[in-house]
């Protein structure tokens, strides 16, 4: 098991609700200090400033974040999914998180997982993207 599936794990098994502002798929890892629940919602900022270029809505939205865990060393661990395994942007989309996500002070190493389990699906979609897409 790699560095960043331990953080995740770890970060799942300390909190496994979602808050109502967030995606139904999306696990926001709870943190003790306010250093890393600061770095954890600038972290989701940032994801919600990533587009997959054929859907008008951020990723963080969609519901194609799956997990976010940050440790106390500045290490975060992002588990994702695309739309589909054939998504045009499947070899971009994961380094582009990456590299937003790395680029934050703070964060010392990013590591994004692509996972296929659960499957993607629109009921993954925050209400925010909903309304966007018009699907309310």
């Amino acid at each position: 098991m790699n560095p960043a599936d331990h953080l995740l794990n770890d970060a799942l098994q300390a909190s496994e609700e979602t808050s109502i502002d967030q995606p139904k798929s999306a696990q926001v890892a709870e943190s003790d200090s306010a250093r890393d629940q600061i770095l954890l919602e600038q972290i989701v900022d940032v994801l919600r400033s990533v587009y997959d270029p054929e859907i008008p809505v951020n990723i963080y939205e969609m519901g194609l974040v799956y997990d976010v865990a940050v440790n106390s060393l500045g290490e975060v661990g992002i588990r994702m999914t695309l739309t589909s395994p054939a998504c045009p942007v499947a070899g971009t989309l994961p380094i582009e998180v990456e590299n937003k996500v790395a680029a934050l002070p703070g964060v010392n190493n990013c590591e994004v997982e692509v996972v296929w389990d659960p499957p993607y699906s629109m009921e993954m979609m925050s209400e925010a993207a909903r309304l966007q897409l018009g699907l309310l």
